[in-house]
């Protein structure tokens, strides 16, 4: 059974950086579309960056472009979400989607999910 796992979450001051890992066993991430969400208390499952298994083609919500990456290494199995200049405003609970077929920032796109990591911003 595919299981995704997320992790490298934690506190962080105004203006830090963490990076995501996303991780998998019973799939392969090489193989999918990956996503990042995240919900943080009383709002709605927002979608923060994906990235294909094609060609590593990369979108981002607005409120996370510039601030936030996407990588995927070749053949690492692993996917990472880079954030850097964090707010108050990017405290959530991150999850990693994956989907082999769709690619969309809609978390009703994707198949399989992580249990998420919490993320909270603050000084």
């Amino acid at each position: 059974q595919a299981q995704l796992v997320e992790s490298g979450g934690g506190s962080v001051t105004p203006g830090g950086s963490l990076r995501l890992t996303c991780t998998a066993s019973g799939l392969n991430l090489d193989n999918n579309n990956i996503g990042w969400f995240r919900q943080a208390p009383g709002k709605e499952r927002e979608g923060v960056a994906c990235i294909s298994s094609i060609n590593n083609t990369t979108y981002y919500g607005d409120s996370v472009k510039g601030r936030f990456t996407i990588v995927r290494p070749n053949a690492a199995r692993t996917v990472y979400l880079e954030m850097s200049r964090l707010t108050s405003e990017d405290t959530a609970v991150y999850y990693c989607a994956a989907d082999p077929l769709r690619l969309s920032l809609q978390a009703r796109h994707y198949t399989f999910w992580g249990q998420g990591t919490q993320v909270t911003v603050s000084s």
